[in-house]
């Protein structure tokens, strides 16, 4: 088994940690990196624009995955419009600077 570090890329999380997949060896292709990785991050393959390999190398095709070595960081890039759909954005109260005892001020 290669084991490899795998996320969804996405600046906008405060935690946006990895999580480790297996790919069997003997099956060491891009059609599976890209399966294997969708299933375990619940993303749907479609959506994914392409898998970078950090800091900067973009996986293209079954060499570039032969190549990987273990516990390997790679991100997940989505299409632009499918990130808003994933990701929900955090309500007031999330946000850093809120002050709640601020906002239950009544006048």
């Amino acid at each position: 088994e290669l084991v490899l570090k795998v996320r969804i890329q996405n600046p906008n999380l405060r935690e946006n940690d990895f999580i480790e997949i297996e790919l069997d060896r003997q099956e060491l292709t891009y059609k599976e990196l890209l399966r294997v990785s969708c299933c375990e991050l619940g993303v749907n393959p479609e959506h994914v624009q392409k898998i970078r390999k950090l800091p900067n190398t973009m996986l293209r095709k079954d060499k570039d995955v032969a190549r990987l070595q273990d516990f390997q960081e790679l991100e997940l890039v989505l299409t632009v419009s499918d990130k808003n759909l994933l990701f929900r954005v955090p309500t007031l109260s999330e946000r850093s600077g809120y002050n709640k005892k601020a906002s239950e001020l009544t006048y």
